[in-house]
This record gives C-alpha cells, sequence and structure tokens, in this order.
C-alpha cells in the first residue's frame, strides 16, 4: 500500500514548528499580578514557559516561553489582555523605559521555523491586539513596516507620558494597528520578529557613579558610535548604578566584548565593575565562549564540556525513565491518552525504522521510493504523536480547572459549566487527533510488512499491533469525555469518528499481522 498523497500532506504539516516568544510586562512589584499573567499565558495547550524574571526596580517583568507556531500568538494575546485588565500605567514607576503595559513582545523563530514566519505572526498578534484590546499597536525590529521602526528605542522615545499627547497628533506616531490614541491605562504595544537576544546589566558601584553609568553605556552602545549589535542604558537600580545592555546578536557581538568594553570604559572614568548579571535566559554558547576567552583556551568546543556529553548520552533514557515514574505516580496525568500517543509515536518510529533498512539496498531498488515516502511519512507522524503525549495532559489540566472555578452564584456557575464544556471538547478532540495518527501508522505498517527488508518483518507487525493498541486506547479517552458533554450533537460526532477510525485501524493492522506471520511461518 503507497501512502496516500493527503496523507503525505498532513504529515508535512504537522512537523513541529517551534517558536519563542519574550514579552515584557510593566509589572515586577505585585507578585499576584505576575503569576496571573504568567498563567494566562500558560494556560494555552502547548506553550512552555521557561522563566519568568522580574526586577522591582525596574518594575518589570519579562516572561520567556516557547511553543508551536500554530498557538504561540494566542498564548502571547492571552499575557496581553490579562496584563491589560491588571496594569494601569497611570499608575506605574520604575527604571526601565516603557510604552505600554504589554511594553514589547517578540518572536524569536527556533526549531523548524523561519524568520518570516515570526513576522507573519507578529503581524497577526498586532492586528488582533488592535482590534479586541484597543490598544495601538507599533511593529518593530524585522517585523517593521517602516525603517525608522527598527529600532526598539526610536519606537518607545518619549515613553507612556509622551505617547498619551503624540499618538493621535503626530503623523509619524499612527500604529501599525489598533486606535490612533492611546489606550487610557494600557498605552501602546511593541510587537516585532528578531533573532535571539541577551540581557545582560553590568554593576559600577552606588547611586553616585550613575553619571559614570550613563557616559559608559553612550560609549558602548551602537547607536552612539560604540559595539554595533548593543544597545545600552545608565540606570539606578537598588541604589547601585548599572548600565543596562541588549546584545541583539551575540555572534557579532559576544557577550565578554560587551563586558570588556564597559570595564574599559568605566575604569578610564576611575570606576570599577563590582558585578553583573542576565536577565531571562541565555543560549549555553554564549556562557561557554565567554569562560574559554577570560581563561585565554585555545580551539574550545561543547565537546570538551564533560556535561554535554552525559547530556546526550542519557538524555533518551532519563526521559523516558521520568515518563514511566510519571504515570506509575499519584497524579493523573500523564495518564492513558498520553500513554497511548507515546505508544503511536513507538509504532510510528518502527515504521521509520524498517524503511530505513530497506531504502539504500539493491534488493529493493524497485520499492526505494515507496519506502522513502513511508519513512519521511512516519517521521512526521512521530513528531506530531511525540507533541500530543503533552498536549493530552494539558487537555487534562483545562478540564481539572473548569471544575475548580466557582459557582457561588447564577453567573459563576453558567461561567463554570460553559467551561467545562470547552474543556472536555478539548480534552476530546486532543485524543481524536492521536487516534487519526496511529490509523495513519497502522497503513504504513501494510507496506512495511509487504515489502520492507525482510529481516525486519518482525518489527512491521510489532508497529502494526502498537498502532491498533494506542488507536483503541485513545479512543478510550474520546469517549470518556463525550459521555460529559452536553451537546449530544458534538459528542456523537466525535465519538463516530473516533469509532470509524478504530474499525480502519483494525483491520489494517490485521492486514499487516497477516503478512508478517505468512512470512515468519
Amino acid at each position: 500500500m503507497r501512502p496516500d498523497e493527503d496523507l503525505v500532506r498532513r504529515c508535512s504539516l504537522q512537523r513541529m514548528e517551534l517558536v519563542e516568544c519574550v514579552p515584557n510586562f510593566s509589572e515586577g512589584r505585585r507578585p499576584e499580578v505576575i503569576s496571573a499573567i504568567s498563567e494566562a499565558i500558560a494556560s494555552v495547550a502547548g506553550v512552555t514557559i521557561l522563566d519568568v524574571s522580574s526586577d522591582p526596580s525596574h518594575n518589570r517583568t519579562v516572561v520567556t516561553f516557547v511553543a508551536p507556531k500554530d498557538v504561540a500568538a494566542g498564548a502571547a494575546f492571552a499575557g496581553i489582555a490579562k496584563a491589560s485588565e491588571l496594569i494601569d500605567l497611570t499608575c506605574h514607576e520604575g527604571e526601565h523605559p516603557r510604552i505600554g503595559a504589554t511594553d514589547v513582545c517578540p518572536f524569536i523563530p527556533l526549531e523548524g521555523t523561519s524568520m518570516q514566519e515570526c513576522i507573519e505572526l507578529a503581524r497577526a498578534l498586532g492586528q488582533r491586539v488592535g482590534n479586541e484590546l484597543a490598544i495601538p499597536v507599533f511593529l518593530y525590529e524585522r517585523a517593521a513596516t517602516r525603517p525608522d521602526r527598527e529600532n526598539l528605542v526610536n519606537v518607545r522615545r518619549g515613553g507612556f507620558e509622551l505617547a498619551l499627547t503624540d499618538i493621535g497628533s503626530n503623523p509619524e506616531r499612527v500604529p501599525d494597528f489598533g486606535p490612533d490614541a492611546t489606550h487610557p491605562t494600557s498605552g501602546a504595544t511593541i510587537i516585532g520578529a528578531r533573532p535571539f537576544l541577551v540581557a545582560y546589566n553590568v554593576y559600577l558601584g552606588g547611586a553616585e557613579n550613575l553619571p559614570v553609568a550613563k557616559e559608559v553605556a553612550k560609549a558602548v552602545r551602537g547607536s552612539s558610535g560604540g559595539l554595533r549589535y548593543v544597545k545600552g542604558l545608565g540606570l539606578e537600580v537598588d541604589g547601585q548604578a548599572q548600565v543596562s545592555m541588549n546584545l541583539v546578536d551575540t555572534d557579532q557581538t559576544p557577550l565578554h566584548r560587551a563586558y570588556d568594553m564597559v570595564r574599559m570604559e568605566a575604569g578610564a572614568r576611575g570606576v570599577l565593575t563590582t558585578g553583573s548579571e542576565l536577565v531571562g535566559l541565555v543560549p549555553e554558547k554564549v556562557l561557554f565562549e565567554t569562560a574559554a576567552r577570560h581563561i585565554g583556551l585555545r580551539d574550545f568546543s561543547t565537546e570538551m564540556v564533560l556535561e554535554h556529553q552525559v547530556r546526550a548520552a542519557s538524555s533518551k533514557q532519563a526521559s523516558m525513565d521520568d515518563f514511566v515514574a510519571s504515570v506509575a505516580g499519584s497524579s493523573p496525568v500523564p495518564g492513558g491518552g498520553s500513554v497511548s500517543a507515546l505508544a503511536g509515536q513507538l509504532a510510528a518510529a518502527l515504521a521509520q525504522m524498517v524503511a530505513g533498512l530497506t531504502v539504500g539496498r539493491k534488493k529493493y531498488v524497485e520499492v526505494e521510493g515507496e519506502l522513502q515516502e513511508v519513512a519521511h511519512v512516519a517521521g512526521a507522524l512521530g513528531e506530531r504523536l511525540g507533541a500530543l503525549v503533552q498536549e493530552d495532559a494539558d487537555a487534562y489540566g483545562l478540564v481539572s480547572a473548569a471544575y475548580k472555578m466557582p459557582k457561588d452564584d447564577d453567573a459563576a456557575a453558567a461561567e463554570r459549566d460553559e467551561a467545562i464544556q470547552k474543556a472536555l471538547t478539548k480534552a476530546a478532540e486532543v485524543p481524536l487527533e492521536t487516534a487519526r495518527a496511529c490509523s495513519d501508522v497502522a497503513r504504513l505498517a501494510i507496506t512495511c510488512a509487504a515489502k520492507g527488508n525482510v529481516n525486519t518483518v518482525s518489527d512491521a507487525g510489532v508497529a502494526a499491533l502498537l498502532a491498533e493498541a494506542a488507536c483503541r486506547g485513545a479512543a478510550y479517552n474520546v469517549q470518556i469525555n463525550v459521555a460529559s458533554l452536553a451537546d449530544r450533537s458534538t459528542g456523537e460526532a466525535l465519538a463516530e469518528e473516533v469509532n470509524a477510525l478504530v474499525d480502519a485501524t483494525r483491520g489494517w493492522a490485521a492486514e499487516a499481522t497477516a503478512r508478517v506471520e505468512a512470512a515468519i511461518a
């Protein structure tokens, strides 16, 4: 059986496409507000928050999260909406320049995602924020629609206070999206796409050295003739003088070069550096390069790092051990839905293995093209099923959270009921997608059993059996959730589709295993 073109197309679309998003919020002193914003972002299925860094002096919080491309903008919007609800810039004070409750929100391309795709995300998010939240949005960096808005400093110049009068009256400050007027409490928001940025601060002793910090920042930043890929400000933070920098391209201007220049410029003015700090996350390569430079280490590479080699050798086993331990624990997640997705992922891996051991061998030259296609599709299905392991657990979390919502009065009870029904629908849709993918894997197993390397025919059989079991397991999770849906028509449609998938998968698995048993008899 040859995988059909629609299956190839769907699996190509399902390849994991990740982006990083680093929204900066104008709040660093109220933990309850910071927590509410972070929770709003994390509530979107597929999102992983990597870091939340708050600075009371700056009165600013930087949230770093990663997400599949198709949900990243929605997660950012959730955070922006919550910030607009909870932050009032008319009451805000802090050292860091700001123009909005959500001051800046950049997208950064990661695995499988291009800069152009991040630009498209930025523009789609900007349009939604402008339309739904009535907040003016300016696009910056790679997403900018005009050259003078590429630099964040230009867009934010004058801060919230100037924006109140400038937006709506200055033709140079017409936003890209939203009303031509500053939101009365949320200000404006700057959204864009950029490469990875390192936020790095160097301290120069007490506040009496603030004038020196300002001079050093001017000497260091690229716009003043310093290091091309560095933006810098001199600030007073917690009674200390600080040179606050953004390193926008650490390949061109490494962290150690920025630090060395700050130290040199401060020393020329009779001031010593007293320490430094990172805000948010940094690629390990940046720190390794800095350490190697400091001790004059020649020909350094990460292959010299013991922990790097240990991680490479043990990460797969550790991940599986951790997952199994989580399943065996007392928590309801990960549960049967996640395990079904993992079983499907293993089935896809076996199909990919059989195809890989067939392609390139003279004996199978006539079916090489077909098995190459199997390998491609199986790889894509495996990636999607791997993501569904976590998505199933996340979906259960939404159901659990909905049932915990208050029901003190009729309005609260109605809101709770609506949230429960949405969460149950999502909790049924995720395993339904698992069942679809597992059904596709079972079809691939027929090709593997019939045309794959005869020495791997038993592996094709195991792939078929696992795919069938995973599909049936996913179906159980669809059925248990639709049973509680108030909308019977929606539940019946989901159940009907998954039952049809189970029947089809059973037939394909039977065909594949029959071929296996005939071959090994």
